[in-house]
């Protein structure tokens, strides 16, 4: 059964014309790629917009897909094209709280409040990471993507993508730590924050 296939032989079955196997690409990968968009532009409307335009890519370009590259990484480049794209035209995101997993049932009300407040803080703290730092950590952390794939991604060698994702992680703990220590500095920088005009 086409559901237990690998993302490369689906793929490939939409390159050839199947074109039904590209929903259940679409269903293995909506919420990991919403979440990835949505990290990085922090605005949920607009995530929403690119995830449904990488799979609208995908089935443009689907002669150019190798079976020979990692499905994810092509799809990741698409998305990382179509983020770029997006920046072009609208220059400035807006950003927005929101927050992405919901605390434990189980716990109390006031952990879960704290639980919200660190994710909050979190997230206010991943948005004021250069753009390039912002992207690998969500690759490397919350994608849980390998390195050898971030590298072949990226273009990079992977001894200079483990020494990023380092650094990257360095200055999310910095900018977390300080926004932490002062809270109500977290809605102000969010007031200031953009995203680069690239």
């Amino acid at each position: 059964m086409s559901m237990h296939w690998t993302d490369e032989a689906l793929m490939a079955a939409v390159r050839g014309g199947d074109i039904d196997q590209l929903e259940i690409l679409f269903d293995r990968y909506r919420e990991p790629l919403y979440d990835f968009f949505s990290r990085l532009t922090g605005n949920r409307v607009i995530s929403e917009d690119l995830v449904q335009e990488v799979f609208v890519r995908i089935l443009k370009y689907r002669s150019t897909y190798q079976e020979s590259s990692r499905f994810v990484t092509w799809m990741y480049q698409i998305g990382r094209n179509a983020r770029a794209d997006y920046l072009r035209k609208h220059k400035i995101i807006p950003l927005e709280e929101h927050p992405f997993t919901s605390p434990e049932d189980d716990i109390t009300p006031s952990r879960q409040l704290e639980a919200r407040e660190e994710m909050a803080l979190l997230q206010c703290a991943l948005m004021q990471t250069s753009d390039s730092n912002r992207e690998l950590l969500i690759l490397a952390r919350y994608q849980e993507m390998k390195y050898e794939d971030i590298a072949d991604l990226l273009g990079l060698p992977l001894g200079a993508v483990k020494t990023r994702v380092y650094r990257a992680t360095k200055e999310l703990r910095e900018a977390f730590l300080k926004l932490r220590s002062n809270t109500s500095s977290c809605s102000a920088a969010k007031s200031k924050t953009t995203l680069p005009t690239t």
